[in-house]
């Protein structure tokens, strides 16, 4: 639901923005998603996902989780295999560019499991920087005269008093919680992005709370000799939890690419049985594990460095 102005005032008054150590666990930081919240979702596709994050929560047993994010790749698999989301919001819900439209999605939709809002890549975006710039709405062209606009009742054509062109008003999205995983970050939350920045930013200043996972912690020192690094303040942050290679098996630009072997095999197994095959992907990567290392531990050493190696092959050039 699309809040007034002076309900987000009211919400970014309250939050603790002093400058403070925010570093927690893993298992620490699930506690400020609770049930029923809505949840953002950085990055894009299988762009620096907050996998380790996505992991947590579903080890967590949380429930009735209203997620959105601009692309969705595996990642949504999960949440909605798991069960702990029944409501998506997002601009294509797939497996990975190579693999197509997600089964797992198609099967919760079609039977009724979970509810699936679809919008264009732009109205996702523009719907974030909206709650980011505390304004209740966007106006964009995107969408105008497609099916998507016609099955968005939430999204109003609106005659611009300017010009006269017709334009569509897409609502702010505000999410209860921001879920963002970023290449390093110091003990208070300012974050550096390398890559392409997706709506991390607007995702980050749209969110009630925020939590960054991040490859490494680095020293407030570091942070502050490339301050034009730096695309997330630390007022914005409220927890931060160092978990090396927490996009995988996604990729984290610039460390690593994408586990192919391990994307290869998840598809086959939840596309030839959404139900079952996702079903004993969780019993073996999430609920088996007792920590992110051991998931790791599972994908392997080979592959992980594999992925290392490609992603760093930018730098040989």
């Amino acid at each position: 639901m699309t809040q007034s102005y002076l309900k987000l005032r009211q919400d970014l008054q309250r939050r603790d923005r002093s400058l403070r150590e925010k570093v927690v666990t893993l298992e620490e930081a699930t506690t400020f998603v609770r049930d029923g919240d809505s949840v953002g979702i950085g990055g894009s596709t299988m762009s620096r996902t907050p996998m380790a994050m996505i992991w947590a929560l579903i080890r967590a047993r949380r429930k009735k989780l209203s997620c959105s994010r601009c692309i969705t790749s595996s990642d949504g698999d999960l949440l909605v295999g798991s069960g702990i989301c029944d409501h998506m919001t997002t601009s294509w819900f797939n497996q990975g560019i190579l693999w197509g439209v997600s089964k797992v999605m198609r099967h919760n939709v079609e039977t009724g499991k979970i509810r699936y809002d679809e919008w264009s890549h732009m109205a996702v975006g523009m719907r974030f920087r909206a709650g980011a710039m505390g304004v209740p709405f966007m106006p964009i062209r995107s969408m105008l005269g497609s099916d998507v606009a016609r099955i968005r009742p939430e999204a109003k054509e609106f005659t611009c008093p300017f010009t006269g062109d017709t334009l569509l008003l897409v609502p702010a999205l505000n999410p209860d919680v921001a879920l963002i995983h970023v290449q390093r970050c110091d003990a208070y939350g300012n974050a550096q992005i390398d890559g392409l920045q997706f709506m991390d930013i607007d995702l980050a200043m749209a969110a009630n709370k925020v939590i960054l996972t991040t490859e490494r912690i680095v020293s407030n020192d570091q942070i502050r000799r490339a301050p034009d690094q730096t695309k997330i303040p630390f007022f914005a942050v409220d927890a931060v939890v160092e978990v090396p290679f927490g996009s995988a098996p996604h990729e984290c630009y610039g460390i690593y690419e994408p586990m192919s072997r391990h994307m290869e095999a998840y598809v086959a197994q939840v596309n030839g049985d959404p139900v079952g095959g996702m079903k004993d992907y969780l019993d073996r990567y999430v609920y088996g594990p007792k920590s992110w290392t051991e998931f790791l531990d599972l994908i392997g050493v080979d592959e992980l460095l594999e992925a290392v190696n490609a992603g760093r092959s930018i730098y040989n050039d």
